[in-house]
């Protein structure tokens, strides 16, 4: 790798890690350890393929590693474990539903991967339904289908908390 390509792999590094961890943490509902080996294994991929992609979207590329490994992993899940899901970094906004913010990530983390991997990518972090599906390699239409089921299932579970609060 050239120098130019070594200084323009560090930018990248300095400008999208923290980016990278967020939807790590949120798509594979892991503890910040795991997410982290998870984004330390597509950065080592996005730097072996650095030359080639550095023209196109390396995150795109990077987020696409983190999710298929995310989605991989779940399926290679053979018995159903508890799963600590830590706060993704991000920035504090003004007075916060704390309460309601964690009952959101935990009826999320009951999804499976994919659907979970959709509802983060469409929603986290504003993907458009066709670059979810460019993402995932999938159909718009499967990326539809799994967003609409995927928000039925935790405004039902959630149902109770707007009863609670009206």
């Amino acid at each position: 790798m050239t120098e130019e390509d070594e200084a323009a792999f560090d930018e990248f590094l300095a400008a999208r890690s923290t980016a990278l961890l967020r939807t790590a943490i949120l798509v594979c509902g892991a503890s910040t350890p795991d997410a982290e080996d998870m984004v330390q294994s597509a950065l080592e991929k996005v730097y072996r393929h650095w030359p080639r992609i550095r023209h196109d979207n390396p995150e795109a590329y990077a987020r696409r590693v983190v999710v298929n490994g995310a989605i991989s992993r779940a399926r290679r899940r053979k018995v159903l474990q508890e799963i600590t899901f830590a706060h993704p970094p991000d920035t504090p906004v003004e007075s916060p539903d704390v309460g309601l913010r964690q009952a959101l990530l935990d009826e999320l983390r009951r999804l499976p991967a994919r659907m979970r991997a959709v509802l983060v990518l469409r929603y986290w972090e504003d993907m458009s339904e066709a670059e979810t599906a460019a993402m995932l390699g999938c159909s718009v239409g499967t990326v539809k289908s799994q967003a609409a089921r995927g928000l039925a299932r935790v405004r039902a579970r959630m149902g109770h908390m707007e009863g609670a609060s009206a």
